[in-house]
């Protein structure tokens, strides 16, 4: 493949993630959303079907690694890695570009979250007026988990633990499972297999960081935080940001070392 074609595969494909995975999570926490309240059960499912919606459109085209740990766990299986920066540019480009749309699809919904008394502060929202407080004290926003993820406790070493083990998971599964006949990237199986990995992860590890698992779904999406004009939206909380990077591609490396030792 091309490497006009795997950018525009990862951007397209990784565009999608963001847009329906954000999109899930807008729709629980958003005041004005129908699904608002759904639960971490919708969460997690959304998150894998949006998994699956993507890599059946971008596989075509870029083989769907859509998460530069994936693409750093196949460098290091293949030890090629002539691919690495188209991959991690799409992966980023397609992450801000979702997280965007995500922005557009819920407008209005978002305005009427944060200029809500009950949300930002007023008479008789001293409940919530305290959790604010506490988000503004660790540079959080309130919407700021539709964007990207933050710890409920906050705990550098247990966080970067948390997110290494679930990418763990992940890569084993995709490298073990999930890979089309060339080696390159997800199949049409591997798809499916993959989805409902990422919902098991969501289910069983996310509790802790809300389970980034990819360094470009969540920074790609903290960018367009920090740059979109919403009102009252709070920080991006950047003294977290490394954590859902760093975290993810030390688990894919892990993951593809553990896979050349026992399965290769």
């Amino acid at each position: 493949m091309s490497s006009s074609d795997i950018f525009i595969g990862e951007t397209i494909g990784t565009a999608v993630l963001i847009l329906l995975g954000g999109g899930v999570c807008a729709a629980v926490t958003l005041k004005a959303s129908k699904a608002r309240a759904a639960g971490w059960l919708a969460i997690a499912f959304g998150w894998g079907f949006a998994v699956m919606t993507a890599v059946y459109i971008s596989a075509p085209l870029s083989g769907a690694h859509l998460n530069p740990a994936v693409t750093l766990a196949l460098a290091i299986k293949d030890d090629d890695y002539n691919n690495l920066a188209t991959y991690w540019g799409g992966q980023l480009l397609g992450a801000m570009i979702g997280a965007a749309l995500v922005w557009v699809a819920y407008y209005g919904q978002f305005l009427a979250h944060l200029t809500d008394r009950e949300i930002v502060g007023g008479p008789g929202a001293q409940a919530t007026r305290t959790k604010a407080v506490e988000a503004q004290e660790t540079g959080a926003g309130p919407v700021l988990g539709i964007f990207s993820t933050g710890p409920e406790i906050r705990n550098a070493v247990q966080n970067l633990a948390t997110e290494i083990i679930g990418t763990v998971v992940l890569i084993l599964a995709i490298l073990t499972q999930g890979l089309n006949n060339n080696g390159d990237g997800l199949g049409v199986l591997g798809a499916l297999i993959t989805s409902f990995v990422v919902v098991g992860i969501g289910l069983s590890l996310g509790g802790p960081t809300g389970y980034a698992i990819n360094p470009a779904r969540d920074l790609g999406p903290r960018i367009v935080h920090a740059l979109l004009p919403l009102p009252n939206k709070g920080g991006s909380d950047w003294s977290y940001a490394w954590i859902p990077v760093v975290g993810p591609l030390i688990g894919g490396a892990i993951a593809a070392g553990i896979y050349n030792v026992a399965f290769a």
